[in-house]
């Protein structure tokens, strides 16, 4: 029989971790069982969730709680083979009872089959750029609510003589009279193209794909059909189904970049809500998102490290799905590249704002910067030893410093 596995970490004032995983497994699928006549527990057993295991953990300083993980199996008979009805069945009531937190799901193979995964993936972006070797670098829009195209415009050429491989719109910029949606991908197009043909590096341009809800997919097939290279979207304030129903959209075929925005009012708890992994990482990777961003350990908005790097897990381990990019950020400079690059690999991209446009030289000073730091972490050296020659680093350490890694 096809199940779903799902991982809690239950924190247990009753103190008897085993009735609380009966209860669980009772109270999220049949309700009740050995009260049932025979008859009906034969009909009902193909429903009835199982409890797989429970494992006690160390009691935590300050609480007087039982700590332990519990395992509790779900027939898959039970649900539709979508996001919604799976977290309903496993968290909807749930996550309303006490200290209970999500922190996996294991999906059976079958139901796997159900979910898109990223059309792109890793190597599909790396293509689109043409950049196979080292993590890619990302840039944000900066200062543009209020703005209007040839500013924006402007700024989104100096970033890509930086070198900049993606940029991306912030969050917060919606439809609006001065930079709309539409213009923003045929006028970005045109800058992006002519700096190719000056160059010859390929900057891709991610732009914000918002309106209402039952809007969105005329307005991603108008974005496909403008050109547009990949699609931002705020999966959280929509939810995760929406990203799945956009991506198997075949009229749209575009990448879609994950922003964790309202993401932190799921997951910050230790005592409650959904674990960064499962929901930054596993979930957003089976409903088909090319990239996920989520912030770093080491920036402005720093996560806690073992969080950030369970996220960069779940988006590249081995699985059936193509892999999604991580993407580290918040408070990211040059000088904080050799963590970067030592904790999550070259699968992974570079996402800065402030460390860009903050550049002494501009957001295109900003772009070498980071690229001059990317090169020299991935030598093996140590940038304070080659900034010399390298004045774009150089100006950035001296502005913002630098983290080295020691071996």
């Amino acid at each position: 029989m096809s199940e779903i596995i799902a991982t809690y970490l239950i924190h247990d004032s009753k103190h008897n971790p085993e009735k609380k995983a009966e209860e669980i497994a009772l109270g999220l699928t049949v309700g009740s069982w050995t009260h049932l006549p025979e008859l009906e527990q034969n009909q009902l057993r193909k429903h009835k969730g199982r409890v797989v295991s429970i494992e006690g953990l160390p009691e935590e300083t300050g609480t007087k709680d039982t700590v332990a993980l519990i395992k509790i199996a779900y027939p898959t008979v039970n649900f539709s083979a979508d996001l919604p009805a799976i977290l309903t069945t496993v968290f909807g009531k749930l996550s309303l009872d006490g200290k209970v937190k999500l922190l996996d799901l294991e999906f059976s193979e079958e139901l796997k089959t159900h979910f898109p995964g990223p059309r792109f993936g890793i190597q599909g972006i790396r293509e689109k750029v043409g950049v196979f070797d080292r993590p890619l670098l990302m840039s944000i829009f900066k200062g543009v609510i209020g703005r209007d195209i040839p500013y924006l415009v402007n700024q989104l050429r100096e970033q890509a003589l930086g070198g900049v491989d993606l940029v991306k719109d912030d969050e917060i910029l919606f439809e609006n009279e001065l930079a709309s949606f539409e213009k923003r991908i045929t006028e970005g197009k045109k800058v992006l193209e002519q700096v190719y043909e000056t160059t010859g590096h390929r900057t891709l341009y991610a732009v914000n794909l918002t309106g209402r809800t039952f809007e969105l997919k005329e307005k991603a097939k108008r974005a496909s059909e403008l050109g547009a290279d990949l699609l931002l979207f705020n999966v959280f304030a929509y939810g995760i189904d929406v990203l799945q129903e956009l991506v198997e959209d075949n009229e749209i075929a575009l990448p879609f970049m994950a922003h964790p925005a309202v993401s932190g009012a799921l997951t910050s708890s230790k005592y409650y809500g959904i674990s960064h992994s499962l929901l930054l990482g596993k979930l957003l990777r089976y409903a088909g998102a090319d990239l996920s961003l989520f912030p770093s350990p080491y920036g402005s908005v720093a996560l806690e490290k073992e969080a950030a790097l369970s996220i960069g897990a779940a988006l590249t381990s081995e699985d059936q799905f193509k892999t999604s990019f991580p993407v580290p950020s918040a408070g990211i400079h040059p000088g904080l590249v050799p963590l970067l690059v030592r904790d999550f690999g070259v699968e992974s991209v570079i996402n800065a704002g402030g460390g860009v446009h903050g550049h002494p030289d501009g957001a295109k000073g900003g772009g070498i910067a980071f690229r001059q730091a990317i090169d020299v972490a991935l030598q093996g050296k140590r940038l304070q030893n080659q900034a010399s020659q390298l004045p774009e680093l150089k100006k950035a350490i001296d502005l913002w410093g630098c983290t080295e890694v020691v071996e």
